[in-house]
C-alpha cells in the first residue's frame, strides 16, 4: 500500500506543496505540461533546486506574466476547470479543494459558496497551485494520505480584507472542519494558508505521528519566508 504524508511543521501553503511533490520526484515538464491543459494563460512555474538551513529542497513558484485583477466566484473556477481536458479525476480533485475555501469564505462572510468573491485565491497563481496539486497527486496516486498536527503561525496576515489575525478567518474555518490538530510554534506570520489547508482538508486524514511505513522518498516544499523553523513542507512517500 503506497503512503504520502504531509510533515506540516512549518504549515502548508500551494506552492510549498507543489516544490514538497517536485522534490518527490513528480517531473516539473509534467506538471507544466497538464498545467496547459487549463487553457488559461500568461503564467509558467519557476523551479528551483536550492537549500535553506542548510536543507536542499524545491522552491515552486508561480509567475504571472501579466497583472492579475479578476475576482472570480466558485462558479466561474468551477467552469474553467470542467472546462479544461484535464482528467476527470483531477477536476473532481481540484474542485472539491476550491469548493472547501468556498465554503469557508462564505461561512466567515455570510453569504452562499456560490457568491463568494475570490480574491487571492482566484488569481491565476491560487488556481494553478491547486490544480497543481490535483495533478501531483494523482500522479503519485498514493493508496492512503495522511498528515502531521498543523503548524498555523502566529501574529497578523494582510490580505484583501485587511490586517487580520492568524490562522486567517478562512483558514481556520477549513481546518475546523476536520480533525487536524493545529498549533502556533516558532514562526512570526502566516504558516498556513487557505490554499494549503484546504489541499491537506481535502487529501488527508490525521495520523498522530509518521505512520509506520518504509520510506521510499523524502521531499522538501520551501516556502519564501524566513522563520525560526525551517520554512518546508516535509513530504514522505512509502509504502507498508
Amino acid at each position: 500500500m503506497k503512503i504520502l504524508y504531509f510533515d506540516c511543521f512549518a504549515g502548508i501553503s500551494g506552492d510549498m506543496t507543489l516544490g514538497a511533490f517536485l522534490d518527490c520526484g513528480v517531473s516539473a515538464d509534467y506538471l507544466q505540461t497538464t498545467l496547459e491543459k487549463l487553457k488559461v494563460p500568461g503564467f509558467h512555474l519557476e523551479v528551483e533546486k536550492t537549500k535553506k538551513n542548510g536543507i536542499t529542497g524545491t522552491q515552486c513558484k508561480v509567475i504571472c506574466e501579466r497583472e492579475e485583477h479578476a475576482h472570480r466566484h466558485f462558479s466561474d473556477i468551477r467552469k474553467i476547470i470542467e472546462d479544461s481536458t484535464l482528467e476527470d479525476e483531477i477536476k473532481r480533485t481540484a474542485v472539491r479543494i476550491f469548493k472547501r475555501v468556498a465554503e469557508a469564505e462564505g461561512k466567515v462572510h455570510g453569504v452562499t459558496p456560490d457568491h463568494v468573491h475570490f480574491h487571492e485565491v482566484g488569481a491565476v497563481d491560487s488556481i494553478v497551485d491547486i490544480v497543481g496539486a490535483a495533478i501531483c497527486y494523482h500522479s503519485v496516486a498514493p493508496d492512503a494520505v495522511y498528515a502531521s498536527a498543523v503548524n498555523v503561525g502566529t501574529g497578523f496576515v494582510k490580505c484583501a480584507h485587511g490586517i487580520l489575525p492568524v490562522p486567517a478567518p478562512a483558514t481556520a474555518e477549513i481546518l475546523a472542519g476536520t480533525k487536524l490538530p493545529v498549533y502556533a510554534e516558532a514562526a512570526e506570520g502566516e504558516c498556513t494558508t487557505p490554499t494549503g489547508a484546504a489541499i491537506l482538508a481535502e487529501l488527508a486524514g490525521h495520523s498522530g505521528r509518521l505512520p509506520v511505513m518504509n520510506i521510499e522518498t523524502v521531499g522538501y516544499g520551501f516556502g519564501e519566508r524566513e522563520f525560526q523553523v525551517l520554512n518546508a513542507l516535509r513530504m514522505f512517500v512509502g509504502d507498508c
